[in-house]
């Protein structure tokens, strides 16, 4: 009689294969999929090099599709909306509330020459090791649009 296992993706028993002696997973399609997915992502913990060989492929593919996410915003607006929703609850969620602002020079002065303390905004105001002191010069200062 065969001995049968417990499928790692789907709990359900099979029968392994003879010649796959060590087989974690039944032979379904969704099971296949799910085994291939917890392989790529051991692989991709462990394994330095297809890790950089992966981020390679994936920057050429964005590379090359560069409008793919804005196409498909568009035709799924379902999508758009449930993302513009979950971004409004992670702004309300968030403890440092400034968000990235395209023209810091519009509501403050510019900065001056001088050395400053670089740290990442989530760490700011709190004493960091890796923070770097770095000199800005500035070369010429910004004007206002004309009117």
């Amino acid at each position: 009689m065969k001995s049968t296992r417990l499928c790692l993706a789907c709990g359900n028993a099979f029968v392994p294969l003879l010649h796959v002696p060590h087989q974690r997973y039944c032979s379904s399609k969704a099971c296949q999929r799910a085994r291939r997915r917890d392989w790529q992502n051991r692989r991709l913990r462990t394994d330095n090099d297809y890790r950089d060989n992966q981020a390679r492929a994936q920057a050429k593919w964005r590379s090359s599709h560069s409008g793919y996410w804005r196409e498909y915003r568009a035709a799924h607006p379902v999508y758009r909306e449930r993302n513009r929703s979950m971004q409004r609850i992670r702004n309300a969620r968030r403890t440092f509330k400034p968000i990235a602002n395209m023209n810091v020079f519009g509501r403050h002065r510019p900065l001056g020459s001088g050395f400053y303390v670089l740290c990442h905004a989530d760490e700011a105001g709190v004493a960091k090791m890796d923070a770097w002191t770095v000199h800005i010069a500035v070369l010429s200062a910004p004007t206002a649009p004309p009117i």
